[in-house]
């Protein structure tokens, strides 16, 4: 099968994917340009782990404004090259993660950053919550920790479940852009604005 060179340009335009890959992938799928999107995120999963090392220092500063202009969210995304920077996927995964933190406002990137003092306060109620509730010593400790993890999952962003797809965390979502743009992909920071929030 002879595919167009404009195709491959397509697939690379939207993925980031090298020519070789965007190529390939369009002969696997017969010319279908969105089978072919799919074949480079499934092919690329695994590649991406390999990368998740490497350093960003190109990117983009997102801005995302809610309806109604009331709510708004600054998101810093980084990745390796201005390349993969310019391409339509990237700007898609900026703007569903600014999206994410408009809607559920974490309080930190991952459980590693969120501040230890929120941590161990949450810990003391879930504590007394346990003990409130008449459980015996050897219990208390396993249910702190199962709600502690809950907390993160619902405090923490990467731990997030994504809003658009409740099968996945924010860290696949992340996980799988790598896979698809070829490219490590880190969230520096973020800062979610809201009218009358301090």
């Amino acid at each position: 099968m002879n595919i167009d060179a404009q195709l491959v340009k397509s697939l690379r335009d939207k993925t980031g994917a090298g020519m070789m890959d965007c190529k390939k992938a369009l002969l696997e799928s017969k010319g279908d340009l969105e089978v072919a999107v799919d074949h480079l995120r499934k092919a690329g999963i695994t590649k991406a782990e390999k990368k998740g090392s490497r350093e960003t220092k190109e990117g983009l500063v997102y801005s995302y404004i809610h309806a109604g202009s009331r709510l708004g969210v600054l998101l810093e995304l980084n990745c390796e090259t201005d390349f993969v920077a310019n391409t339509t996927g990237f700007t898609e995964l900026a703007h569903n993660l600014s999206m994410q933190i408009a809607a559920t406002n974490p309080l930190s990137l991952d459980s590693e950053s969120l501040d230890q003092k929120i941590v161990s306060r949450e810990k003391e109620i879930f504590k007394e919550q346990a003990l409130s509730e008449g459980k015996p010593q050897n219990i208390i400790e396993k249910m702190i920790e199962g709600r502690i993890q809950k907390f993160f999952q619902e405090s923490c962003l990467l731990e997030q479940t994504y809003i658009k797809d409740p099968d996945k965390k924010i860290k696949d979502l992340i996980t799988e852009a790598i896979a698809t743009l070829g490219e490590n992909i880190s969230i520096n920071r973020y800062i979610r604005y809201a009218i009358g929030e301090e």
